[in-house]
Parts: C-alpha cells; structure tokens; sequence
C-alpha cells in the first residue's frame, strides 16, 4: 500500500472512493481467472462501495448480525474465534483477492470473527448479493461455491498442522504456504521477499503453540538456512528442504481462482 493511502488511513472504517471492478489490480494476474463481460458486470452492479480499515481493527465482530459480504482488494487479515477466557484461534489468514463472510448464513450471527493485519482495503457487498449471484449467474455461483471450498481446504491444513504435526512441521507449513500465496500476488516472482506482518503470537494462535516454543522454532529454521525474517518481510532460503520438513501434498503454491 502506497505511504499516501496508508497515511489517509483513520483508526476505524473509512469509505474509499470507490473502484471500477475492471480497474481492479487484481484482474491482471495469473493467479486469477477472467471474467466474462457479463460477469464482471454483475459484480459492479452488486458491490456498494471501497472500504479502508487500519490494521488491528475488526472487520466482522464474533456474533455479529447480517454482516457484509468483503473481497479483499489489498492487505492481509485473519479468521478467528475465541474462548470466553480470551484464547484465541486463527482459522486462517485472508489475502487480497479472499472472499469473505460466505461462512455466515443469511440472518445468522457470524461465527467466527475477521480482523485486519494490516491496512486494507475492501470492496463491499451486501448480503443478499449471494442470492443475485446464484439467480443471475450460475457460474459466478458456482465460483463462490469454489472460494468457499478452497478456503475450508486451508482450515483443513491448519487442523492437520495441529493436531499432527511437530512444531518444525507446522511452521514450516505455514510459512511455505503464505509465502507462495503472496509470491502469486507480485509481478517480481518474490526476488526480494514477500510482506510477512504476522508477530509470533499470531503464528502461536494459528498453530496451536506457546510463544516461547513459536520463537524457539522460527529461530531454529532460520539458523537452519530455511528461511530468513527481516524488516516484515520473508525470504525463502532452501524452499526444497522446507517443503520436505513441512511434508505438504503439492508444492503449496495456488491454484488459479476466481475473484468476485
């Protein structure tokens, strides 16, 4: 994000001027699927408007009622639920181009809550745009369907992550796969590095481990020549050997997707 974008940032919601979908960054990348014009129309004439968010602030609160439908347009955030003692567990970690809140049914309060990790902005769609996906467009229907799956696909890693993985296993599961998603989002092919904002309690609340054992084990992988942390940033060291420690099924990267 831009110095001049993040410095217009507030402390809470703010309304974007709003973004032709057909100007959408995003579009132009591999890693996404083009839209048939109909299609792209469709998804202009359903989203409401661009919304910044600062980073730390909630986009959907736990119980929240009728929330918004979000496609991530730029930054990362996280799904997550909590205990009544605080506890927390992030599901997952969103990018730009996720498509978020599907998991909330219509009328229902949401189950989880999402959180920013760092500014970002929104592209904002109500509720009922699911219905007028489905009626209007069976293939951007179906195109949901798959970003929800794909997404359940992710929390699936992290429960295999803690509930049978080491330590070493699930960080370098993590890392991997966050470092090829975001990989897929640059022109630069990741030469210098991918964005890694996450501190290491929010490693800790993803997979399951003390702060103390998260910090042992991010500095025993990378005095290993795994990988290297700098400067909120995250370089790739030996990719292979990581890949082996992590035991992934496929290379991690992304498949190509849809984007709404």
């Amino acid at each position: 994000m831009s110095k001049k974008l993040a410095a217009s940032l507030p402390s809470a919601r703010q309304p974007a001027a709003a973004l032709s979908c057909a100007q959408c960054d995003l579009r132009p990348l591999e890693l996404f699927q083009a839209l048939e014009p109909a299609e792209l129309e469709l998804v202009q004439s359903l989203k409401r408007r661009d919304m910044m968010l600062a980073a730390g602030k909630a986009l959907i609160q736990e119980g929240q009622v009728d929330a918004p439908l979000y496609t991530l347009q730029r930054g990362w955030a996280f799904r997550f639920k909590t205990l009544s003692d605080g506890r927390r567990q992030i599901l997952n970690f969103l990018l730009a181009g996720d498509f978020i809140g599907v998991q909330q049914k219509m009328g229902d309060a949401a189950p989880h809550g999402v959180e920013t990790l760092t500014d970002s902005v929104f592209c904002v769609f109500q509720r009922d745009s699911l219905w007028e996906i489905h009626r209007r467009s069976p293939s951007m229907g179906f195109n949901v369907t798959w970003l929800t799956a794909h997404e359940e696909s992710l929390v699936d890693d992290t429960l295999l992550s803690v509930g049978r993985r080491s330590a070493e296993e699930r960080i370098a599961t993590l890392l991997i796969l966050l470092y090829k998603r975001a990989a897929a989002l640059q022109q630069d092919a990741a030469t210098k590095g991918v964005p890694f904002p996450l501190t290491q309690q929010h490693v800790a609340d993803a997979l399951g481990l003390s702060l103390v054992h998260t910090n042992k084990t991010l500095r025993k992988l990378e005095k290993r020549g795994l990988h290297h942390l700098e400067d909120g940033r995250l370089f790739m060291r030996d990719v292979k050997a990581l890949a082996r420690l992590a035991d992934l099924y496929g290379d991690g990267r992304p498949p190509i997707r849809p984007l709404v």
